[in-house]
Order: structure tokens, then sequence, then C-alpha cells
């Protein structure tokens, strides 16, 4: 009985063995399908790729900066000629009158 009992339980733990290697392969198969769809899905759609977004972020803080230095140098010279500075409009519209 001794024996044919460590047969049976040998027999059941190889079954298993090959189970769990049969998992692992599915579950590689199932993550490379998902990983190329989610690929294909995002190609499809309008996403800028974080360089692109890196380099237009750069951009703009550049733009910026250039934009408060060209503002001090236009103080600057209005100061110099005695000229008041106009206030800059702040909320886009035009005539300043209500609707």
């Amino acid at each position: 009985m001794t024996q044919s009992s460590d047969r049976l339980l040998d027999e059941f733990a190889k079954l298993m063995n090959d189970a769990a290697g049969v998992a692992q392969g599915i579950r590689r198969e199932v993550e490379t399908a998902v990983k190329s769809q989610a690929e294909r899905f995002l190609g499809e759609m309008d996403i800028v790729q974080r360089e692109e977004f890196e380099a237009v972020r750069e951009m703009a803080a550049k733009a910026r900066q250039e934009n408060e230095a060209l503002k001090k140098r236009v103080e600057a010279l209005e100061a110099r000629l005695g000229a008041a500075p106009e206030k800059p409009e702040t909320d886009g519209s035009a005539g300043g009158g209500t609707a």
C-alpha cells in the first residue's frame, strides 16, 4: 500500500508540476497579447510621447523667460521715453462693455 500510495503522490505531483508549467505559458501568452493590444491602441490614439512633451515644455519655459526679458526691456524703454505704460487687457475682451 505504501508503494502504490507513493507512486500515486508522485504522479499527482508530476501532474501539478505540468499544470503549473502550462499556466505559466498561458500567462506569458496573455501578457504578450495584452501588451500588443495596448501598444496598438495607444498607437492609434493621438497621444504625445514623453520626449515630445518634455521638449515642448522646455520651449514654453524658454518662451516665458524671453517674454519676461522683453517686457522688462519695453518698460525700461518706456521709462526712458517718459511714456506711461498701457495696462494690457487681461480678460481678452475688447471694448470693455457688458453684454
